[in-house]
């Protein structure tokens, strides 16, 4: 079954709601009556001087779909390594796999799991602007290829007018079809949008004559662009550094226990070491848990730039670009309505990065924080 991506939340909506096909309507206030006013008043008091006591957890879980620059996750849970850090910190870590990527962020978004592999438009514009506040742990790669625009039976980028584009809505996805489409001197105008779940977009594409425009990523880009009468016709080679890949995790739960973080850190950039060494038992595990064969996964990692080194990863979560470019995103995002009809302005969600704030102070939900990546740099010196 088709999974429909949620529509845009609304900024001002509980994060229940966000998620939710049917937002509720807000009830109109009543007043109490005096007794019950005076009873609600004893119970407020009695709970605010009762001592807190903070349920302690030691289990938590991360999600990620299929996609090149997340296989590691699915490897890193498989050849034991998330364990192994996980223990070193006294915790145990669930990594489970999603098959639609829209999913995986839903089920963030509404609490099931404490972290999701998602980009970094959707964080702003799912759970950020659904009102929970997220961090990006992680910043894996940049997409260098791994999403594009294909076309059948087409020359040129020019022949996608009048069509009907099947994407994720209100993913990068459709970030990309507006970036492609300003390149070329068009529009979203030019083109009517399919909402089509990421797992079905292949299979449909092969399989109907009628699909002939799509935009989506690897290793689903990979398929479709194999196919006899396909062009690509954009991909994201052409805006570098702007779809990035990260792993991102409640900020809540990230304060109330840092040992998520560091685990997490640390598995990944174990693994990270092997990427970089080109271990071939690795890559062939990713290669088949995404699906294709080694040069396969190969090729799309030569459209992927890992982040491998963590100093380079954090160099970047430290610059003036990656706060550039999420101001890049959120005016685009604003401007296509994903973050929420009421949205007065392309700040009303703040980002927070080591550079300062873009948008709203007051209302920061979408945090890049480097100081996890730093203390695992300083523990292997």
């Amino acid at each position: 079954m088709q999974q429909d991506a949620p529509m845009p939340p609304d900024i001002f909506s509980s994060p229940l709601e966000a998620t939710m096909s049917q937002p509720l309507r807000p009830r109109s206030a009543k007043r109490l009556p005096l007794a019950a006013a005076i009873t609600t008043t004893l119970m407020v008091s009695a709970l605010s001087t009762a001592p807190l006591q903070a349920q302690e957890r030691d289990q938590f879980s991360v999600c990620w779909s299929i996609y090149a620059g997340w296989m590691p996750w699915g490897y890193a849970d498989e050849a034991g390594i998330v364990d192994r850090w996980a223990e070193q910190y006294g915790i145990e870590i669930d990594i489970v796999q999603v098959n639609d990527y829209v999913e995986s962020i839903n089920q963030f978004t509404s609490g099931n799991v404490d972290g999701c592999a998602m980009t970094n438009m959707d964080a702003l514009t799912i759970p950020a602007a659904s009102g929970v506040d997220s961090t990006a742990l992680i910043v894996g790669d940049y997409s260098d290829g791994n999403d594009g625009v294909v076309l059948k039976n087409a020359d040129s980028l020019e022949d996608i007018a009048g069509r009907d584009v099947n994407l994720v809505q209100f993913s990068v996805s459709h970030y990309l079809l507006a970036r492609a489409l300003d390149s070329v001197g068009m529009s979203e105008r030019d083109v009517s949008t399919v909402n089509t779940g990421d797992a079905d977009i292949a299979g449909l594409f092969a399989s109907r004559d009628s699909i002939d425009a799509v935009v989506t990523w690897n290793p689903q880009l990979s398929t479709v662009t194999e196919l006899e009468g396909s062009t690509l016709a954009f991909d994201s080679s052409e805006i570098p550094g702007e779809i990035l890949d990260l792993m991102v995790v409640n900020t809540q739960t990230l304060a109330d226990y840092p040992e998520l973080g560091h685990a997490l850190v640390g598995a990944w950039y174990e693994t990270m070491a092997l990427m970089a060494e080109e271990d071939e038992e690795a890559l062939s595990q990713m290669a088949e848990a995404a699906g294709t064969d080694l040069a396969g996964y190969r090729a799309q990692l030569d459209a992927t730039y890992l982040y491998t080194d963590p100093a380079e990863a954090l160099e970047l979560i430290e610059s003036d670009d990656l706060l550039e470019t999420m101001q890049r995103v959120a005016e685009f995002s604003f401007e296509h309505g994903l973050l929420g009809d009421m949205a007065p302005n392309p700040g009303v969600v703040g980002i927070e990065t080591p550079q300062g704030v873009f948008g709203d102070e007051g209302n920061i939900k979408l945090r890049f924080d480097p100081s996890f990546t730093q203390a695992y740099i300083d523990a292997q010196q």
